[in-house]
């Protein structure tokens, strides 16, 4: 059931009542007059105080409707859409309508405000984060929150910011791609040359060392430039290696050519030698560049070089003794006991390359021949006319024997060493008969022709020519 409404009274009934009131009481006029007056300042009052009220109400409603106007243009503006909201005095209304039309739209608009601002801060967090990876800072802790300039959150900045961190991110992927790419280099290099990959790894950047990638790696600007050092460094200590164990393996080969060594020694080197005309470009076996493969190497050269020592040493000597003989035969004389000690101590000095000393034996075993070659047409004249010289002085003694016709033992063969005596001496021309190379006699003619014969020689060579004592 309705609760029915309270019976409206008027200020004239209460103003009658009263009248009655005070004349049933005995009050008189002046009094009446002077509370009526009252009621009406009272009243008067009463309304002023509402209408006061009502005044400060609608200023603070203007005010308001004021606010909320420079907060919908200051939003858009910082959103950049300042054009697309209409003032409150072209959509009409009271100013109830007016901020009841306003409220909705200021809600929207600083909800979309507050989405933006985190857009932003999530935008720039990352890119001052992906900035302090690349200066380093951030391997001292997270950077501070970036603060936002809440008075431009336009999409046009906003899209400016996401391009920057695209950038950013590409050039993240990049520098990843790059370390992926340069440790590969610094793992196979080290597998190679059997250094600790770990420990090289971790003298760039302890995060390299960690295994998988759970935790982020360095990719500071410093880094990389350590990064790049080391593979510049593991690459030149590469090459270095391998020019090295070539300039090893070719001596090698040199040496197992010069010596005949077996080829079942030489297998033993085939990781060695395989790598003689390789580029120090290409991917090479697991530990092919170790140290200890190559202080293997190095031992032996050494000893092959020790071998190689040895007998180049018998091979001069050798040389020697053939280069002895040729000047015997040509009848030269040659100081082979002081050669011979002057070579030993030059070898045992170490300091003559063998190789030379030999290819010099050589040129001087050949010069010995040509320069015996030389003499050969003289030395056989002088053999011949010694030798007929000599068989002219038997033969004389021969004829002064009483006894040469006396049959005895060996007797036939004197007498047909006579009969070729004669027939030698006969092809002597008669001036030779006094040719004797140990007698006191001058020689003729023809030993004169041989003198210059002899002369001509010695002019021609800038050196004597010797007859040794048997001559």
């Amino acid at each position: 059931m309705a609760t029915p409404l309270p019976r409206r009274v008027s200020f004239g009934s209460f103003l009658k009542e009263l009248q009655e009131l005070w004349g049933e009481i005995g009050q008189d006029e002046m009094e009446r007059d002077r509370m009526i007056l009252q009621l009406e300042e009272d009243c008067l009052n009463v309304y002023m105080n509402k209408v006061n009220q009502t005044r400060r109400q609608k200023a603070d409603m203007l005010q308001a409707l004021s606010i909320g106007e420079a907060d919908i243009k200051k939003i858009l503006s910082a959103l950049g859409e300042c054009d697309s909201f209409a003032r409150s005095e072209k959509l009409g209304g009271t100013l109830i309508e007016q901020l009841a039309n306003i409220e909705p739209v200021l809600k929207d608009l600083r909800q979309r405000r507050d989405e933006r601002i985190d857009e932003f801060k999530a935008v720039q967090l990352q890119i001052v984060r992906l900035q302090a990876e690349f200066s380093g800072t951030i391997d001292h802790g997270d950077p501070a929150a970036p603060l936002i300039d809440e008075s431009n959150l336009s999409l046009k900045w906003l899209g400016e910011l996401k391009a920057q961190l695209n950038d950013l991110q590409m050039e993240k992927n990049l520098r990843l791609e790059k370390i992926d790419t340069q440790i590969k280099c610094i793992s196979d290099m080290c597998n190679m040359m059997s250094v600790d990959l770990k420990k090289a790894l971790y003298d760039v950047h302890p995060s390299y060392a960690e295994s998988g990638r759970s935790k982020s790696i360095s990719i500071s600007n410093s880094t990389l430039e350590r990064l790049a050092g080391k593979v510049n460094a593991l690459n030149r200590e590469k090459k270095q290696r391998l020019r090295k164990l070539q300039d090893l393996g070719s001596t090698l080969v040199e040496l197992w050519n010069l010596m005949d060594t077996p080829v079942d020694e030489q297998r033993c080197f085939d990781h060695v030698t395989s790598l003689i005309k390789v580029s120090p470009n290409i991917l090479m076996p697991q530990g092919c560049l170790a140290h200890d493969l190559i202080d293997k190497v190095e031992i032996e050269v050494k000893r092959l070089n020790h071998l190689k020592a040895h007998k180049m040493k018998e091979l001069v000597f050798k040389k020697m003794t053939e280069l002895e003989e040729i000047y015997e035969n040509a009848h030269m004389d040659i100081d082979s006991e002081s050669e011979c000690r002057a070579l030993n101590d030059l070898i045992d000095s170490g300091t003559v390359d063998l190789s030379e000393l030999l290819t010099g034996m050589d040129n001087r075993i050949t010069e010995a021949r040509e320069h015996a070659l030389s003499k050969k047409d003289i030395l056989e004249k002088v053999e011949k006319w010694t030798l007929a010289s000599e068989e002219e002085t038997w033969l004389d003694e021969y004829e002064r024997d009483q006894n040469r016709y006396t049959a005895g033992r060996g007797a036939h063969k004197n007498l047909k060493r006579a009969e070729k005596a004669r027939m030698l001496v006969s092809k002597i021309p008669c001036k030779l008969y006094a040719f004797e190379l140990q007698s006191k006699f001058h020689f003729t003619a023809l030993l004169e022709n041989l003198n210059a014969k002899v002369k001509a020689w010695e002019k021609e060579k800038g050196t004597p020519f010797m007859f040794n004592k048997a001559s």
